[in-house]
């Protein structure tokens, strides 16, 4: 047989394998998903309650199992609402060694309260930033440790129905919308589809630079909003990189790349880099890994062992936080690292919109909790 009929045959029969697996989660997918069903059914008949608070609270979420690009969208909202308002995050704190509410101080780490919240406390320092697993009970702790609080955001709670949001966020990525997707384990969702009705806001994220305005209402029409839900579209943007012991800015081009990454899908930013620089050798880890030293060790040997000159390690900002608990050593290598911080962008100039409906949602619950505390 020839070798390139072998290779097809080879690629048919893991195809085929893996469509049988799927096939055989999908009783189990039915299963999780009438448990979900019945557990939202329960909310919306108000036999499980949810809270509401006077402060305003905003939740970004997804219904899929991660890689939506949400850390960056809350990174937007704090930078919304930073010069004019007190504002705190609350995450559950995904793979922290601790338990219980916590508020982010100096003695923090990626370890204590999780590499996100973490990301967060390093790059905001007004920021209030908090962990708690149950945001039912962690939101009354954060108030009355920080009566001056005026708004929080939820990290990753569009689940967490034991509270009730003032403005739900719920993001999509671009290249796997939840209306092409299946819940768990047979596809990506958490829930079902329709869960997409609670959001207040839909963004479809990490949506290429050219993404036509024909486009964007084909991907709408798909997603078919209600009435009084908004559906914005954004992109990432790569900023400055910038030194991890020095924080001084650093330049790419023509740089020959180690991108050292444990996120959830790192293809756009490699994609990115490839632009810019002269050559990219990436290693990749699980999201949210912990770094020990034989990682370091790796990193180490594959920056050294690599042939090329003008090289340089580049990291996330998520990987960063996580290698905060190294940061001795890997200064005590002498070898260039850096992060690539990344933001958002509001696509078609509709920033403004997404603003306004976010300030105005803040303002008037503020506002009606000062005249509910002078009327009482």
């Amino acid at each position: 047989m020839p070798f390139f009929a072998f290779q097809m045959d080879s690629k048919n029969l893991l195809y085929y394998a893996f469509s049988v697996v799927r096939l055989l989660l999908y009783p189990f997918a039915l299963i999780y998903g009438a448990l979900v069903w019945l557990r939202n059914r329960m909310y919306d008949a108000k036999i499980f309650s949810s809270i509401e608070f006077s402060v305003p609270v905003i939740t970004v979420g997804n219904l899929s199992t991660g890689g939506t690009g949400k850390t960056p969208h809350v990174e937007y909202l704090v930078r919304l609402m930073e010069y004019r308002y007190q504002a705190a995050t609350m995450s559950r704190g995904y793979k922290r060694h601790s338990q219980g509410f916590i508020i982010a101080g100096e003695d923090s780490n990626a370890l204590r309260i999780g590499d996100e919240p973490m990301q967060y406390h390093l790059k905001f320092p007004e920021l209030v930033v908090s962990v708690a697993e149950e945001r039912i009970t962690g939101i009354p702790a954060l108030l009355q440790r920080r009566p001056d609080i005026d708004v929080i955001i939820l990290d990753d709670a569009y689940q967490h129905r034991t509270v009730r949001a003032g403005l739900s966020v719920l993001i999509t990525d671009y290249s796997r919308p939840f209306y092409k997707d299946h819940i768990l384990p047979f596809g990506s969702l958490r829930e079902s589809r329709n869960a997409y009705k609670r959001a207040n806001v839909i963004i479809v994220s990490k949506c290429p630079a050219n993404l036509s305005l024909q486009q964007a209402k084909e991907i709408e029409s798909k997603i078919s909003p209600l009435s009084a839900q908004r559906v914005f579209f954004t992109g990432i943007r790569y900023d400055t990189p910038v030194d991890f012991i020095t924080e001084e800015p650093v330049s790419l081009s023509n740089k020959n790349i180690v991108l050292v990454c444990g996120i959830a899908r790192p293809e756009p930013m490699v994609d990115y880099l490839k632009t810019i620089s002269a050559e990219v050798h990436t290693l990749t880890y699980k999201d949210h890994h912990y770094f020990v030293s034989a990682d370091l060790e790796e990193i180490k040997e594959t920056y050294n062992n690599w042939k090329e000159t003008n090289k340089i390690i580049i990291t996330t900002e998520k990987d960063a936080a996580r290698l905060q608990l190294h940061f001795d050593k890997i200064r005590e290598w002498g070898i260039p690292v850096a992060i690539l911080p990344i933001t958002v962008s509001v696509l078609f100039n509709k920033g403004i919109e997404l603003n306004t409906l976010v300030m105005d949602y803040v303002e008037k619950t503020i506002s009606e909790n000062n005249e509910s505390l002078a009327g009482g």
